[in-house]
């Protein structure tokens, strides 16, 4: 026995005397604590041998669970049964994450030609967004101030700001507004918004110049907004919906997140969230602050602008980065529109939630809110790691640019 010992044996010769034990014998409760009490007294002996201890414990543990086998397959006593039953009690049906895949998809959809064809649009060699060609020859144009021109001393053309067009942020932003307000004049910039958007290489970078935001695809820049999702906690948890106003000029009348917003020059992150949380919602900073969760982000890139322009390749590059949160809200509060940008709120269920994926659905969100609301559901555990295409949807949720 190993109390007879004359001489404390090797860190290795314990080792190797557990490993023939939990593999040769038939654990009981009595035998494992028989041999637990040995090494104590071992290790009373040797203290650096109290990593052995932690092996002894580890295989008594192991024997009272009967976990495992010699070739590493599970040999639990969970039946298999209990699994399946689990499976078949998930709230939602199978064809979900197909549904959810899509909705993600809906919005990285730049086409493979159109993303070849792409112009680098640079300043000071610094790639700041992405052009088709057609919207690169439609800024040099003759009929417009020469602010921007197309170098084509190499295989590989470049848009950029002439030197018309200035050197500081100050002159570069009033000479591309005049270009982009005359544009809008043709109607080929529309849903003017009279918000500045900065443009630069990366989210913390100083700004280059700063564009109107509803211009901002057209130089194919990074994009930054928040979206928030509004959590009400529970047995049953809820989530807070807006429906749109009729008279916005995207996506109107379409049902969004109770809170989301462009990302403004100016503004830290959380400056953002407070204020649209009270211009939307009606919510006061003490009881935001309170609640809300940042969640991470997701990324996508999306050919946009009408059917007429993206036949023609003329259609811009939304580049797009959304910081998501989570703001947990009290069971008693009901968000109140105030800057006339919702018609009303109300709340949904997981079920809710899940039918409105599917692309046949009738009251559908807008497009952008879907996957964040996707990554959500993710990082809650309503959906199981289990479920067919759940890599794909967490890969997918960041497909564009992060920067």
């Amino acid at each position: 026995m190993l109390s007879r010992l004359t001489s404390p044996p090797s860190f290795f010769t314990i080792a190797t005397m557990m490993f023939a034990i939990t593999t040769l014998l038939r654990p009981t409760s009595c035998f494992t604590t028989i041999l637990t009490r040995h090494v104590r007294v071992i290790s009373h002996h040797r203290p650096s041998i109290m990593s052995a201890r932690t092996i002894t414990t580890s295989a008594a543990t192991s024997f009272r669970l009967h976990s495992t086998t010699m070739n590493g397959q599970y040999n639990g006593s969970i039946d298999s049964n209990d699994i399946q039953q689990q499976q078949q009690q998930l709230w939602y049906p199978p064809s979900l994450m197909e549904h959810m895949l899509h909705r993600i998809q809906e919005i990285n959809n730049v086409p493979y030609q159109i993303q070849q064809s792409l112009i680098n649009f640079t300043v000071n060699s610094r790639i700041l967004g992405k052009v088709t060609p057609k919207v690169a020859a439609k800024l040099t144009s003759p009929n417009l101030p020469t602010i921007f021109e197309l170098s084509t001393g190499t295989n590989t053309p470049t848009l950029t700001l002439s030197n018309a067009a200035g050197t500081t942020v100050e002159q570069r932003t009033k000479s591309v507004m005049k270009v982009m307000e005359l544009l809008r004049e043709e109607g080929y910039v529309t849903g003017w918004r009279d918000e500045l958007y900065p443009v630069a290489e990366r989210f913390d970078d100083a700004p280059v110049f700063l564009i109107e935001r509803a211009a901002a695809s057209l130089l194919g820049v990074m994009e930054y907004g928040v979206h928030i999702n509004g959590i009400i906690e529970g047995p049953q948890p809820k989530m807070w919906m807006a429906r749109r106003s009729s008279l916005k000029s995207k996506f109107p009348g379409y049902l969004d997140h109770i809170v989301a917003g462009g990302q403004p020059y100016n503004l830290s992150l959380l400056q953002n969230v407070l204020k649209e949380c009270d211009e939307e919602a009606g919510i006061p900073p003490e009881l935001t602050l309170q609640g809300i969760k940042p969640a991470g982000v997701i990324s996508y890139e999306q050919y946009g602008g009408s059917a007429i322009s993206k036949s023609r390749g003329e259609g811009v590059l939304g580049r797009v980065v959304l910081f998501c949160y989570d703001l947990i809200l009290p069971e008693d509060f009901v968000p109140v529109p105030k800057d006339g940008e919702v018609e009303c709120f109300f709340t949904w269920g997981l079920e809710e939630i899940g039918k409105s994926m599917d692309p046949e659905f009738d009251d559908p969100i807008k497009p952008n809110c879907y996957p964040v609301i996707i990554d959500y559901l993710i990082r809650s555990g309503a959906i199981s790691p289990d479920s067919p295409k759940y890599l794909d949807i967490v890969r997918t949720l960041r497909s564009g640019t992060c920067s």
